[in-house]
This record gives structure tokens, sequence and C-alpha cells, in this order.
């Protein structure tokens, strides 16, 4: 059986066993094998993938492994100088819109309430996951690795955080999100666009204490939900706050 000689940079070492970690080392392939189907074989799905290289040269996921190749696997960078290169696949549609698997309730609140197009429900089988991204163009977001290998996945980022606010924090600083926010734009429950509402109109459904504050207010048409500027919204504000500006 033929084989090459694989290193991977960065973060991509994350998904690789500790002994190939940092260093290169040789694996068998498959008569016929592509470069996307042995980087995915070794555990990196091919949404973290930016950049291959074989003998130095950028390739394409199709690429044909011949005996004898040593190829190079980058994640995608934010700021290192890479952008004369080929990068593997296109970019995904801005505004970026999400879909977060079953595990990521959390993280889907935050980005809503961060003002992003975020679809989620507990209950998405994968294959859900995969035709509504396809559908929309958006940015699967996951802490399974195998969801991301599935090749009608074109967009999608594997969080290492376990935490909804370090995993928001994630999100911004790897896909470029500073300076995109729209805080309390979203229902954080529907993720449909809030309005603003006149305290006279929703007077009887606002708890005794907020009654008599000068606040603002908005709603969700769907829900009929109602928000304000209160102590939640403030440390809400705070969180948002620091994962936009990395503090």
């Amino acid at each position: 059986m033929a084989t090459a000689t694989f290193r991977f940079y960065a973060g991509l070492n994350d998904f690789l066993p500790r002994k190939r970690r940092q260093q290169d080392f040789e694996a068998a392939f498959a008569a016929d094998a592509s470069v996307k189907h042995m980087i995915e074989a070794l555990g990196v799905p091919h949404t973290e993938v930016a950049l291959v290289l074989v003998g130095g040269q950028p390739v394409g996921f199709s690429r044909r492994l011949r005996d004898g190749d040593r190829v190079a696997v980058y994640p995608h960078f934010m700021a290192f100088g890479l952008e004369s290169l080929p990068s593997l696949g296109e970019a995904p549609p801005r505004p970026l819109r999400f879909i977060a698997d079953s595990h990521l309730g959390g993280l889907a609140r935050l980005l809503r309430m961060a003002g992003f197009d975020t679809l989620y429900r507990n209950d998405y089988a994968d294959r859900e996951v995969v035709e509504l991204a396809t559908c929309d163009g958006r940015v699967v977001l996951t802490r399974d690795r195998d969801l991301l290998k599935r090749g009608a996945v074109r967009y999608g980022c594997y969080l290492r955080a376990t935490t909804p606010a370090a995993q928001l924090h994630e999100v911004v600083a790897r896909l470029g999100l500073a300076g995109q926010f729209r805080p309390f734009s979203l229902c954080t429950v529907c993720n449909l666009p809030l309005r603003p509402v006149a305290r006279e109109a929703v007077l009887e459904r606002l708890p005794a204490s907020v009654k008599i504050k000068p606040l603002h207010f908005t709603t969700c048409d769907a829900c009929g939900r109602i928000y304000w500027e209160g102590s939640h919204w403030r440390r809400m504000r705070a969180l948002l706050d620091a994962a936009e500006t990395g503090g």
C-alpha cells in the first residue's frame, strides 16, 4: 500500500492523536484516495482546512495522492499572510447566518442576542442540520467532527470551547464577527426581528417593578415576548461587548 507524509498545523492538531501532533508522520492510503478523503480519515473535518500543499504546491481536495507525497495541511488563519495562496472552497455569504446543532442551545441564544440569524432546535437530526445549512448557505456550528465531515457541508466551524460564553468568543474570533453585532435586534427564542413597542401597549403584561421605570421596550410579533433594558439586559450587554472586543 502507498504511503504519504503528513503535517498538520496550528489548531488542526487538536483533532489528531497526541503522537501525531506538531510533527511529520507517515500514513498509508488506498489506491485512488483523494486529499480530502485522507485528511478526514486522519480525523480532521474538511471545513476546518483552508489550504493544502503537496510537495510545496497548493492543491484542491480532489487531488489524488501518490506514493511518497508530502502533504502540509493548514487551518483558516485570520492574519497569517496567506492571502496570495488559493484557499480551499469559497467564503460563506455575508452577512453570516448560522445553524447550531442540538448541543449548542446556549450559544444559539447568545448569537441571536448579538443579532446573528441562528437556527436551532434541540431535536435537529444531523440530516436536517446539513439540509438547512445547504439550503440557506448557513455556517454549521458544532462540537461533532463527524457532522462536519459530511460531504454536503460547505461551511462549518468546530468549537473547542465547552461553555456558551467561551463558544461565543471563539466564533467571533475565528469568523471575524467583530463590528457586525446588532445587539438585541432578534428574539432569542424565535430568531425573528424585534420591533419597538410603546409601554402603554404592553403595560398589563409587565411586572409591577418595571411598569414605573422609564425604559424602552421591544417585542416579538411571533411569540409575544417583551424585552426591556433591565439588570439582565445590562449583564448580557456586558457579555456581548466583551465577546465583540475580545475582552
